[in-house]
Parts: structure tokens; C-alpha cells; sequence
């Protein structure tokens, strides 16, 4: 299993965008990325990204329909974010 620090940065924006949008399925999760990155985040790099963090219990992934999945955060993905935040807020300056 992967601790926190051991996600790439595009693993940990993807747990950002799970925790702070109201419906998190794979398309959703897509168009906020590309929104944030401004170019086009494809299929073949979000979905295995996903599935990393389902496996290393970061996320937790379930049916909407048959073509259709939801990521929410587990306890663990709010505790690792909870973590960063907490670590990065020792360097970050604020006007």
C-alpha cells in the first residue's frame, strides 16, 4: 500500500477533486482536472490513476449504472489529505 507522500502529484489533485465536487464519477472528475490543467487529461492516464487509488484504499469505488462509477474518499484518503494540508500549510506564506 501507498502512503500518501508516495502519490504523484497528479494522484493527490485527482483525491483533491473527489473530496470538493458534489457528484465524483470519472467524467466529472475529467472535466475538473482539465479545467485546472488546461489541456485534455485522457482516458488511459485518469482511470489507472483511479484504480491506484482505489487499491491503496484512498478511494472507494461503486456502480452508478452499468457504465457509470462514483469515487468518494475513504477515511483514509480524508486523513492523507488532511495530513498534506497540514504539512504544506508549514510552508506556505500567506500574504
Amino acid at each position: 500500500m501507498q502512503m500518501m507522500e508516495e502519490l504523484t502529484g497528479f494522484q493527490r489533485d485527482i483525491l483533491y477533486v473527489i473530496s470538493g465536487i458534489e457528484e465524483p464519477y470519472g467524467l466529472a472528475i475529467k472535466d475538473e482536472l482539465e479545467n485546472y490543467y488546461d489541456h485534455e487529461v485522457n482516458h488511459g492516464r485518469l482511470y489507472p490513476n483511479l484504480d491506484t487509488l482505489v487499491e491503496n484504499d484512498f478511494v472507494e469505488k461503486s456502480a452508478l449504472d452499468r457504465r457509470t462509477n462514483s469515487y468518494t474518499l475513504t477515511e483514509s484518503g480524508y486523513q492523507a489529505l488532511e495530513t498534506r494540508r497540514e504539512w504544506e500549510d508549514q510552508y506556505v506564506q500567506t500574504a
